[in-house]
């Protein structure tokens, strides 16, 4: 029987679905966190200008996203903040935040893989891309880096998730370290939270999956949504929701993790939105070795005696 390609088995929440090519690329010794140079950031500006109206048509015709609530983000109008998403689009995720945020730039905090990326690679860094460090050097010029563009009234990106599922419908579990950006700096913070819908008429109607609770995925009992049977790809529609601030009265650890919280929760609900899954992904459980087989007993002398 042929495996269906739709389905996609995991054993932890950090696997990788998606690989550049070089998945082992690091972060330059000399990358430029923040141009200075009248050139560098002429280039980053006409770079980021032709990536955002290529975002335009990509994101309203080819992925059909509809933003809702967007509004929230006006209260911030005068500051810099975090938005935090679910990592759910290998391409879309870096073109569906300069949406959201049209009034601004974006800077998206990401794995240095990413350099690695054919052609792509080359222009993120002037897109806007802060690669995570592998070294403490450069991980205070990272921190600086993040802190200049919160004090320029910029938007920073963050996927608390870190790996991509494509097409991933719940919410996974977040590292509560993922949050020390808008505590260290006492920045607000909004949530965006990326939902699938059917494409509409015309779709190949819907397989018949039994609806069951996701294990482990933070749902609470959500239902899981019917798998679209056709090729078409789901509408996405995504939720803003915010702003959540650190609270001053708690220790810098207990405000990570109460925004950690807040935050996981709000995007928890949200996903409930979601009523068409594309891919299926299922916890790999390995089958049990013979000889843990519950009742039965395998002697030294090879004789298989049942117990009771």
């Amino acid at each position: 029987m042929k495996e269906d390609s739709r389905i996609r088995f995991y054993r932890t929440f950090t696997e990788d679905f998606v690989e550049s090519r070089d998945q082992d690329c690091q972060v330059p010794p000399d990358y430029v966190w923040v141009r200075k140079d009248l050139a560098g950031r002429i280039l980053a500006r006409l770079i980021y200008a032709a990536a955002w109206i290529f975002s335009l048509f990509y994101c309203r015709l080819w992925l059909k996203v509809r933003i809702r609530n967007r509004s929230v983000l006006k209260q911030c109008r005068d500051s810099g903040y975090f938005l935090y998403g679910n990592h759910t689009q290998p391409i879309g995720d870096a073109f569906i935040p300069a949406q959201v945020c049209a009034d601004r730039h974006i800077y998206t905090v990401a794995g240095s893989a990413n350099l690695g990326i054919p052609v792509l690679g080359k222009l993120l860094p002037l897109m806007g891309i802060l690669p995570i460090p592998d070294n403490l050097s450069q991980m205070k010029e990272f921190w600086k880096a993040i802190e200049t563009r919160i004090g320029e009234k910029k938007c920073v990106i963050v996927y608390p998730e870190a790996h991509v599922w494509p097409w991933y419908t719940g919410i996974r579990p977040f590292p509560e370290t993922s949050f020390r950006f808008p505590v260290d700096l006492k920045a607000p913070s909004f949530c965006m939270t990326v939902t699938y819908q059917s494409p509409g008429h015309g779709a190949a109607g819907i397989l018949d999956f039994p609806r069951k609770t996701r294990a482990g995925d933070g749902g609470k009992g959500a239902c899981a949504p019917h798998a679209g049977k056709g090729k078409r790809k789901p509408r996405i529609t995504v939720y803003i929701d915010g702003p959540f601030y650190p609270d001053a009265a708690l220790s810098r650890k207990e405000q990570q993790k109460k925004l950690c919280r807040e935050m996981h929760e709000c995007m928890t609900e949200r996903s409930k939105n979601s009523t068409y899954e594309y891919i299926r992904y299922e916890r790999y459980e390995e089958k049990p070795a013979a000889s843990d087989a519950p009742g039965l007993d395998v002697s030294e002398s090879g004789v298989q005696s049942g117990k009771v």
